[in-house]
């Protein structure tokens, strides 16, 4: 039996990159889909139902709490459930801390952090309804362990996402609700890509061990795997997939 069969999956940011990559893996395992995003690609669509699955759109600012609510209610409305919620919508920032702006900093915490927060608050309050719960996978970052210059509001959001989720983690540990983090190191997406300078790829490189960078179906099995009754003993973790980042 596949690991997802009947199950309901949400996925924020799936349009693209590792939220793409989930929604095709955990669709070709069985789940129902529904990406979370603030416009709808048709292509992504196709390319998940493809897999055999029903797939829907909902568009969703995670940064703003009401639209997050209503499209978990739509979720529920069209599937009648929630599952599996996998937050990964996010940005980055660039620029010195003394030299970043109110608006960026704000903008960011909105997107990484509240945003998750928001989602969590709600796809929390859906799972509590059901006999058999749900996992919750959180998108954090290597940066939820470590920080480089100009990222401030990245590397704060990402590290606050580690300690929200280890709340959320107990607070609901014994209602069959898991909630975990996976870490990814720098993974070819077009998030990363779309802000980097062209000479940076052998510098990022350089900061793994294997020398390379992520592919997006790398960190989607990890996700996959903390989505999946194969951790069912697993709360509160943070999960780097790093490529040997953190022990250099």
């Amino acid at each position: 039996m596949k690991r997802f069969e009947n199950k309901v999956a949400f996925i924020t940011g799936g349009n693209s990159g590792i939220g793409k990559a989930v929604a095709v893996l955990m669709a070709r395992e069985g789940a129902k889909i529904v990406i979370a995003d603030l416009k709808e690609n048709k292509d992504t669509l196709n390319e998940v139902a493809k897999e055999g699955t029903e797939v829907r759109f909902v568009s969703c600012n995670v940064s703003k709490a009401e639209e997050v609510q209503q499209a978990i209610q739509t979720t529920v409305d069209i599937f009648g459930r929630l599952d599996v919620a996998v937050n990964n919508a996010g940005v980055v920032d660039s620029g010195l801390l003394h030299e970043k702006s109110i608006e960026e900093w704000q903008r960011v915490l909105d997107i990484n952090l509240s945003g998750v927060f928001y989602g969590m608050k709600y796809q929390i309050a859906q799972m509590r309804k059901q006999a058999t719960g749900g996992a919750i996978v959180n998108v954090g970052s290597i940066m939820s362990q470590v920080a480089e210059f100009g990222i401030a509001s990245y590397a704060s959001s990402k590290h606050g996402l580690v300690g929200l989720t280890k709340v959320a983690a107990l607070e609901n540990a014994v209602d069959h609700i898991r909630v975990n983090t996976i870490g990814p190191g720098y993974i070819e997406t077009p998030l990363l890509m779309d802000n980097a300078a062209q000479d940076s790829r052998a510098y990022m490189e350089s900061k793994h061990a294997m020398k390379r960078l992520g592919r997006p179906e790398e960190i989607a099995k990890a996700i996959l795997f903390m989505a999946s009754d194969d951790a069912s003993f697993c709360t509160g973790t943070y999960l780097p997939v790093d490529g040997g980042y953190l022990i250099q």
